[in-house]
C-alpha cells in the first residue's frame, strides 16, 4: 500500500507530470504578481514618504531662514527665539542643523560641536550659487538638504539665482520613522503573503486534480484497449485536446486493424502467388507423364513452359526477400557517394532493349550533375522498378521520360509515361503488396505486384518521399525526392 502511495506521490511531483506543471504554473501566476505588487507598494510608499519629508522640512527651513535675517542671526547667534526654533526642528526630525555664513563659517550647530569651523562642500557651494540640494541616504537612514538664507520680500526668494544669498542652512534629518513604518508594513505584507500562498497552494492542488482528471479517464480507456477489454476508445469530451487525442488514437487503432487485415491478406496472397507457378509446373509435368511417346517438339514446349514458371517463382521469391529485408527497421544501408546521373544512364541502357520491342522511346533529361549519399543497390531497385513499370504499362509507340534535378538539399527523380494510367480509386492501394490495377494485364507481362512496395520501402529508408500523379488512359508520373546527404 505504501509503495503505491509513494509511486503516486513521485508521479505527481515529477517535472514530467502535467498535474505538477499545472500546479507550478498556478503558483507562479498567483505568487509572482503579489510579490511584485508588494515590492512596488513598499517602494512607492518609501519614495512618497521621503518626498513628503523633504518638502515638509524644506518649508520649515524657509520660514526659519526668514527669521534668521530678521533677527540678524548670522552676526549674532544669541537670539533665544531662533535657538529655540532650531532646537525644536532638530528634536522634531531627530536631525541636525548647521547655519553657515557667506564666509563658509559655521555660526550655529544644533549638536554644538562644529561652531566656528569652516565647511566647504559641494552641496553648500551649489546652494550659494542658487541650487538647493536634497539627498536621501537610504543606507545610513537620513536626508540631507540645503536651504538658502536670503531676503524674501520680493520674487527674489522664489528665484535664488536673482537675489543675494546671505548664508546657507545645511540640514540632516533622520528617516528612522519611515524605516520603522516600512518594517511594520513589510511584516504585515509577509503575513499576508503567507496567507495568499496557503490559499494558492490549496487552490492549485484542487484545480490541478480537476484539470487532469479527463486525462486520467483517457489513460484508463487506452489501458482497457491494451488489455483487450474493449475494441472502441471511450469518448472523453471534457476538453478539445482530449477529443483530438481520442480521434487520433481511434485513427491509429483503425490503422492497426487495417494493417492486421493487410497482413492476413498478404499471407493469403503470398500463398496464392507461390502456389500458382507450382500448380502450373505440376499440371505440365503430369501431362508429360500421362502421355506415351511424347513428340520432341511438344516435350520441348512443355519444358520451356515449366522453366518459365520456375523463373516466375524465383522472381517472386527474390522480390519477397528484398521486401523482407527492407521491412527490418534495423536494416543496414551501404551508404556511399553515388553519381546518380551515371547510375540512371546505366539502368536506362539496360532497359532500352525491352522498350524497343514495343517501340517505346525512353528519354533521359539530366538538368544538373547529382552526387548523393545513398545505397547504390537499393537506389538501383528504385529507378529500375519505376522505369520498368513505365515501359510495361505503356502503350505501343509510347514514351517514357526520366528527369533528374537537384537543389541544395534534395535530388528529385521524375519518371513519367504515356501509358494506361491508374484509376483514381486504385491510387491509395498502389503501394500495397501484390496489389494490381489490372490483374490480367499484369499476369501477361509477368508482374509480381511487389515492385512498387519495394520501391516505396527503399525511398523511405533513405528518408525520402514518393508522390504519384496519374490520369487514366493518359499516363502516370512518379516524383521521388531524396536527401543529398544521408540522415542517419
Amino acid at each position: 500500500m505504501w509503495e503505491k502511495i509513494k509511486e503516486k506521490l513521485l508521479r505527481t511531483i515529477s517535472c514530467k507530470s502535467l498535474k505538477a506543471r499545472i500546479f507550478i504554473i498556478m503558483i507562479a501566476v498567483g505568487m509572482i504578481p503579489s510579490i511584485l505588487l508588494q515590492y512596488g507598494i513598499l517602494n512607492s510608499y518609501e519614495d512618497r514618504a521621503v518626498s513628503l519629508r523633504i518638502s515638509d522640512v524644506q518649508n520649515q527651513m524657509k520660514i526659519i531662514a526668514d527669521h534668521l535675517l530678521n533677527y540678524n542671526y548670522l552676526q549674532d547667534t544669541s537670539s533665544e527665539v531662533i535657538n529655540a526654533e532650531l532646537d525644536q526642528i532638530s528634536n522634531l526630525y531627530n536631525g541636525r542643523v548647521l547655519i553657515i555664513n557667506s564666509n563658509f563659517r559655521i555660526v550655529k550647530d544644533t549638536y554644538g560641536i562644529s561652531e566656528g569651523k569652516t565647511i566647504i562642500s559641494e552641496e553648500v557651494i551649489k546652494c550659494f550659487k542658487g541650487e538647493s540640494i536634497s539627498n536621501y541616504d537610504k543606507k545610513n537612514g537620513y536626508i540631507e538638504l540645503t536651504t538658502p538664507i536670503m531676503f524674501s520680500g520680493s520674487a527674489e526668494y522664489d528665484n535664488p539665482k536673482t537675489g543675494k544669498i546671505q548664508g546657507v542652512m545645511l540640514t540632516s534629518v533622520s528617516t528612522d520613522s519611515i524605516a520603522a513604518t516600512l518594517d511594520i508594513l513589510g511584516r504585515k505584507a509577509i503575513i499576508l503573503q503567507i496567507l495568499i500562498c496557503v490559499v494558492i497552494l490549496g487552490g492549485a492542488a484542487v484545480l490541478s486534480n480537476i484539470l487532469v482528471r479527463p486525462f486520467n479517464r483517457l489513460t484508463d480507456a487506452i489501458k482497457d484497449i491494451k488489455e483487450g477489454y474493449t475494441e472502441e476508445l471511450a469518448y472523453v469530451p471534457d476538453y478539445a485536446e482530449t477529443i483530438h487525442i481520442v480521434d487520433a488514437f481511434n485513427q491509429v487503432l483503425a490503422r492497426m486493424k487495417q494493417l492486421n487485415d493487410s497482413r492476413q491478406e498478404f499471407v493469403a496472397n503470398v500463398s496464392h502467388e507461390l502456389k500458382t507457378p507450382i500448380t502450373s509446373v505440376k499440371v505440365l509435368a503430369d501431362s508429360l507423364i500421362a502421355q506415351e511417346d511424347v513428340p520432341a517438339e511438344l516435350y520441348k514446349e512443355f519444358m520451356e513452359d515449366i522453366a518459365a514458371e520456375i523463373d516466375r517463382e524465383n522472381k517472386i521469391i527474390n522480390d519477397l526477400l528484398a521486401l523482407v529485408k527492407m521491412d527490418k527497421t534495423a536494416a543496414d544501408l551501404n551508404i556511399s557517394a553515388v553519381n546518380i546521373n551515371e547510375l540512371t544512364e546505366i539502368i536506362l541502357k539496360r532497359l532500352r532493349p525491352i522498350a524497343r520491342k514495343r517501340d517505346i522511346e525512353v528519354v533521359f533529361e539530366s538538368i544538373r550533375q547529382v552526387t548523393a549519399e545513398v545505397d547504390e543497390v537499393k537506389m538501383t531497385l528504385v529507378i529500375t522498378n519505376l522505369v520498368e513499370n513505365a515501359i510495361k504499362y505503356n502503350k505501343e509507340q509510347g514514351s517514357v521520360k526520366v528527369v533528374l534535378d537537384a537543389d541544395h538539399q534534395f535530388f528529385m527523380l521524375k519518371v513519367s509515361d504515356t501509358g494506361i494510367g491508374i484509376p483514381e480509386e486504385s491510387m491509395d492501394h498502389i503501394y500495397e503488396r501484390f496489389y494490381r490495377v489490372d490483374k490480367s494485364h499484369s499476369r501477361e507481362i509477368g508482374g509480381t505486384g511487389l515492385g512498387l512496395a519495394i520501391t516505396r520501402s527503399a525511398v523511405l529508408m533513405h528518408r525520402g518521399s514518393i508522390k504519384l500523379t496519374s490520369v487514366e488512359n493518359e499516363g502516370t508520373t512518379f516524383d521521388v525526392k531524396i536527401p543529398l546527404n544521408y540522415i542517419a
